[in-house]
């Protein structure tokens, strides 16, 4: 998807389940169903930003996950749309969907710590981290009510903490109106460990008391779209050594 500087852009992360019975099917009739489901994601990508993730194995709840970034809101439901017309979609379930979008950060503009141009943008720049970790973030009401000084305060101790992470990559994205939450967070990197030190470190910051709400928390393997799909039901191979 090409850059258009100055946009903002409406950002969806749709959490899929297939349901047991689908892995009962005969194997050419589940890769007939992969196949045709696949090729709209592939054709999608043309024109969005498109990644795609599996979550079996890090949760019980969903089976994978369309990452979706478009400069229209209309190709946000186009795209589901068409996923839902294919023949897999009548074995599928999404558990979990939010909607958001871009902006710029009022607390970055007046941040001058370490790593600013990390925390702010109106185009997401995924890189090509094998894991994403995604949820959805709601502050209380009293966070609002706090000064403007002191909610900048705890936001440059939070950004701080976040800098010295170098290894985690977030995206922030806003749902103010949009959706139920008020931001849906997604960090990418290759070490999920340093995401879990990153996560304890900011527990006892200012901002996170603060938090109303944080969960649920997606451990999102990155895969093909194909590879996405034949996760979903894997032939038995011998275990390594």
């Amino acid at each position: 998807m090409e850059t258009q500087p100055g946009r903002r852009q409406y950002v969806k992360f749709t959490f899929f389940k297939v349901a047991p019975e689908w892995r009962r099917l005969d194997v050419g009739t589940r890769d007939r169903q992969k196949a045709e489901f696949a090729e709209v994601v592939e054709t999608w990508r043309e024109r969005n930003l498109v990644r795609t993730y599996s979550t079996i194995g890090t949760r019980g709840d969903t089976d994978f996950l369309v990452w979706q970034v478009s400069y229209e809101l209309d190709d946000i439901q186009r795209m589901q749309g068409e996923l839902l017309g294919t023949e897999l979609a009548g074995w599928l379930s999404t558990p979990y969907s939010y909607l958001s979008m871009t902006k710029h950060s009022v607390y970055v503009e007046k941040y001058s710590g370490p790593g600013r141009d990390k925390f702010t943008r109106l185009s997401l720049a995924p890189g090509d981290h094998k894991y994403l970790f995604v949820y959805p973030l709601t502050k209380t009401r009293e966070w609002y009510g706090l000064d403007r000084a002191d909610r900048q305060e705890a936001m440059n101790q939070h950004m701080a903490i976040g800098h010295t992470y170098s290894s985690v990559k977030l995206n922030t994205t806003y749902s103010f109106g949009l959706d139920d939450q008020e931001f849906v967070l997604a960090f990418e990197t290759d070490e999920p460990g340093d995401f879990l030190d990153l996560v304890q470190e900011l527990r006892p910051s200012m901002s996170s008391a603060y938090t109303l709400t944080d969960v649920p928390i997606f451990t999102c393997v990155a895969t093909t779209t194909a590879g996405m799909l034949d996760v979903l039901a894997l032939s038995r191979t011998a275990v390594p050594a």
